[in-house]
């Protein structure tokens, strides 16, 4: 395989993984919903960040002691869990604060009220960091895509870089289509059904880490 082939070949294949639905897009679209596409963008530069953050990982190496060692493994894993606990919670608390209004207004939340102190570029870096499975995977998928004769760790970060380009671009289209019914989201029916549903994807997806099987 040349170095083109192998860069078509990671980038259609890494393309059609970023728009499959999972956490990461149900988080860049809640809270382009709720809380505008400006923090909508920030989850997902942070979700970009752990990309590339765990592709440098699984090049140098440092991956793979999450992959074999079933101790680092299993507490990353668990604090992870409980990470994503934590934010479906918060979720919930939000969306029962808003049926519990008699009005048809929104409590500001304080990302709203104040974007320079916006959490969500950090939340969105780690609910990716914190998900051993994502480096796993980096160790298991770029060695498929990286030719003979090539510098390993080098082209192994430009085919995280190539990940990370795309799953940006696949989260600021998500966010301008949110945008054309931003007036719609903005409900406090509609946001209180998002932050619920979201909260339930979260506290899902943390359930299912922490139960998962010891490797």
């Amino acid at each position: 395989m040349t170095v083109g082939q192998a860069l078509l070949s990671f980038t259609a294949a890494a393309g059609l993984l970023t728009i499959t639905p999972g956490l990461d897009t149900a988080l860049v679209l809640r809270t382009a919903a709720v809380e505008g596409a400006k923090q909508a963008l920030l989850a997902g530069v942070g979700i970009c960040l752990g990309c590339l953050i765990w592709g440098a990982a699984a090049a140098l190496g440092l991956s793979a002691l999450v992959a074999v060692s079933s101790l680092a493994y299993s507490a990353l894993r668990i604090v992870g869990a409980m990470y994503l606990g934590y934010l479906g919670v918060k979720l919930l608390i939000r969306a029962f604060r808003c049926t519990a209004l008699s009005d048809t207004s929104l409590p500001r939340s304080k990302e709203q009220k104040d974007p320079k102190s916006s959490p969500w570029l950090r939340r969105g870096l780690l609910t990716n960091l914190l998900n051993p499975k994502i480096g796993v995977f980096y160790l298991s998928f770029l060695p498929q895509f990286i030719p003979a004769g090539v510098p390993v760790w080098s082209f192994s970060i430009l085919l995280a870089f190539i990940h990370a380009l795309e799953g940006l671009l696949w989260f600021l289209l998500l966010t301008n289509a949110t945008e054309l019914l931003s007036g719609w989201l903005k409900q406090r029916r509609v946001v209180t059904a998002l932050d619920t549903a979201m909260a339930a994807v979260f506290i899902g997806f943390g359930l299912k880490l922490a139960f998962e099987k010891a490797r």
